[in-house]
């Protein structure tokens, strides 16, 4: 068993202890969790990267041309930072700030990315986004500063929790800043589960991996094999859940507490909130944002916001 973070065992202990057993999506991300997503985002039935990179290639342009004195980009959950290249090639900024919970992918990806552009200083910051961030001093002011959070991730926020981080980041922007974030857009049942439940089994392993890393990392002794991945569209709420369902009864044990799994019991693992442009507009004045510019592709299936402070 490696060190145990306190928070996660804290978490998953009262997680488990709920009638529904939920974990938090954040921790789906250790460093094999992070490498998944990764190829998550290549697999065929998953749409928004690809979509979202079509909408991209028209939108830094002109975001260039929008905000051409931006100093500084801040990325929320940058993970491989793949995505943020080009939009460092259209704004020329002078300093980038990746942050991420999973350090070692971090910094590895910082490092890459400071390869490739030699002439922006790359800072990375291990920080958790659902918690308030305090940014690197030297950024400019505010107006000079564009957070960016792509890939739809505000969709795992719970609407309780959304409009919160969404204003935990206009203060630590600052008033006059902006923000670049992607949501997905409500679209047909069947596009929404196969995007979370790919054929070659991808994001079951992204999944089942959450049991891996408490068995490692906790001490726990879950019986991998007696857990499949499912996703399901919840129409009335506007989610996709991903759950890992327990095949047959276990029990299992984590730091001396014991949790029964009854056959068909889930652990509620993640939500992936979609949208219509009207909410995801209202969502971020509630948080005191202003829309300033929306992009979408041809088919609507996904949509990049600009939001201002």
């Amino acid at each position: 068993m490696t060190d145990t973070d306190p928070a996660f065992l804290a978490e998953v202990l009262d997680g488990l202890s709920q009638p529904q057993k939920t974990l938090h999506p954040k921790w789906l991300y250790d460093l094999r969790g992070s490498e998944l997503f990764e190829e998550i985002t290549d697999v065929p039935e998953y749409y928004p990267t690809r979509t979202e990179a079509t909408i991209f290639a028209r939108a830094f342009p002109e975001l260039h041309e929008m905000l051409p004195n931006i100093r500084a980009v801040i990325e929320y959950g940058s993970g491989s930072s793949k995505k943020t290249g080009p939009l460092l090639e259209a704004l020329k900024p002078e300093i980038y700030v990746p942050s991420d919970i999973s350090e070692e992918f971090l910094k590895d990806a910082a490092t890459d990315l400071q390869d490739q552009h030699p002439d922006v200083d790359v800072i990375p910051l291990v920080a958790d986004f659902t918690e308030p961030i305090s940014l690197p001093s030297g950024l400019g002011a505010p107006e000079e500063r564009l957070g960016f959070f792509p890939g739809s991730t505000i969709g795992n926020f719970e609407p309780g929790t959304a409009v919160p981080f969404l204003s935990r980041v206009r203060t630590s922007l600052g008033d006059g800043a902006y923000f670049l974030i992607s949501g997905d857009l409500i679209k047909s049942r069947e596009i929404l589960e196969a995007a979370y439940d790919d054929a070659g089994g991808v994001t079951a392993a992204f999944n089942l991996n959450l049991l891996t890393r408490m068995n490692r990392e906790l001490g726990a002794d879950f019986d991998e094999d007696g857990f499949v991945h499912r996703s399901v569209w919840n129409a009335d709420l506007s989610r996709v859940e991903m759950h890992l369902v327990a095949t047959r009864p276990q029990t299992v044990t984590i730091d001396g507490k014991r949790f029964d799994f009854a056959e068909g019991e889930t652990i509620h693992t993640e939500n992936s909130y979609k949208y219509t442009v009207d909410g995801f507009e209202e969502m971020g004045a509630r948080a005191g944002w202003s829309l300033a510019k929306y992009w979408t592709d041809e088919n609507d299936l996904f949509g990049v916001f600009l939001l201002k402070g």
